[in-house]
């Protein structure tokens, strides 16, 4: 349950919270239009982006409430501290904030070798303050649906080209696009590799090349209006280089319960995201019967 905040009862078992009205806002992201093949993210754009440092290894994040990160399960196994804020990866950040991890929780069933359920959830050691470059991403509620072809975006600081890093100073990226349903991307990696509990969007994480490892644990969101919701959290991709391989995120609306259960009292915010064929634009539930079913905590 949330402590502060509105809930929305889908029924006796099942409810969704929007904790804070912070939640999946970014007042410093004037515009979005779609980017073929990704380009320089602008700072303080995606205000949720975290980059998460695991020894010798970068991987992406979300910030999800003041004292939680969400990412992927296979970017750990030593000690690991959490950049808010960061622009890029070389050169001077001037929002930025860093917090150490006091705990990492990964998934009890997650399996490295088929990637199910590829999640983690990061503990900051103190909670962080929000500002215009920081701020905590909504995510997708239980039984949120996202059609083939919606347009998203994802973000890292991974090389936008196949055996080519990112030139200094490694600046965040952003790239549009397309959710890829599941029935296509099965057929690409081979039947039942791509379960109910992922998704796909692509053709791949760069828009023209590979996903590479500073990509993943990093968010897929999508937009209405004004508002950021978490649709999915960047986990692999095959095939480098090849346009017919989308990229595969962890679906973060089959989590709903399982991260409510570790975040406590902390809990992020969720938004149920229901879009259509016929309506490409998304309907979300939260905001159009708040004012008539509504439960304030």
């Amino acid at each position: 349950m949330c402590v502060t905040g509105v809930c929305l009862l889908l029924d006796e078992n099942d409810h969704v919270c929007l904790c804070s009205s912070v939640c999946g806002t970014a007042p410093l992201r004037k515009h979005h239009i779609r980017i073929i093949g990704g380009e320089d993210a602008p700072a303080g754009g995606w205000p949720w982006q975290a980059s998460v440092h695991n020894n010798s290894t970068l991987c992406g994040g979300s910030l999800i409430s003041r004292r939680w990160v969400l990412t992927a399960a296979r970017c750990f196994d030593a000690d690991v501290v959490v950049f808010l804020g960061r622009d890029t990866q070389m050169g001077q950040n001037p929002h930025e904030v860093m917090r150490w991890v006091s705990k990492v929780i990964k998934h009890p069933d997650y399996d490295p070798g088929t990637h199910k359920n590829d999640l983690a959830l990061l503990r900051l050691s103190s909670p962080v303050n929000f500002t215009d470059y920081i701020r905590p991403v909504c995510l997708a509620a239980k039984r949120s649906f996202f059609v083939d072809g919606l347009s998203c975006w994802v973000t890292g600081w991974g090389a936008p080209q196949t055996n080519a890093p990112l030139p200094p100073p490694q600046r965040l990226q952003q790239v549009s696009v397309p959710i890829v349903s599941n029935i296509q991307c099965n057929a690409a990696y081979g039947t039942g590799k791509v379960t109910t509990r992922m998704m796909c969007a692509g053709p791949d994480f760069r828009g023209k090349a590979a996903a590479a490892t500073r990509d993943f644990g990093g968010p897929l969101v999508v937009s209405n209006g004004n508002r950021w919701i978490q649709a999915g959290v960047a986990s692999f991709v095959t095939g480098c280089g090849y346009p017919d391989y989308p990229g595969v995120y962890t679906r973060v609306s089959r989590y709903q319960t399982w991260i409510n259960n570790h975040t406590g009292e902390e809990q992020p915010g969720y938004v149920y995201f229901w879009s259509s064929a016929s309506r490409t634009s998304p309907f979300i539930a939260m905001f159009s019967l708040l004012a008539a079913t509504a439960l304030v905590f």
